[in-house]
């Protein structure tokens, strides 16, 4: 006989780069969330709230990430120098 049992498939949210505009799972980014308070910061648990922005995990997306101020708009704040550097240790540990 037939079995009528549906195939169950999980959803995988796709979250897209800020400069290169790339789509992937979001485990393949690094998340930079501004909270509330004004507090900008890597959010490594991908759990915090506040408005969130995703990179690419390598140096290009950096670079130009700098260079076209994608965060400043995100964030419709200034960015300090002090997270471009967090951001850059972080991607040379993934390395």
């Amino acid at each position: 006989m037939f079995n009528n049992k549906k195939e169950i498939i999980a959803h995988t949210p796709t979250r897209m780069c800020v400069v290169c505009r790339k789509r992937d799972s979001k485990n393949n980014f690094i998340r930079v969330v501004k909270n509330k308070r004004g507090d900008i910061f890597i959010d490594k648990s991908f759990k915090a709230q506040g408005r969130g922005a995703y990179i690419c995990k390598n140096k290009d997306c950096l670079l130009l990430l700098k260079k076209n101020k994608g965060f400043n708009r995100s964030f419709k704040c200034e960015i300090s120098d002090e997270l471009y550097q967090a951001l850059k240790g972080e991607i040379e540990t993934l390395d």
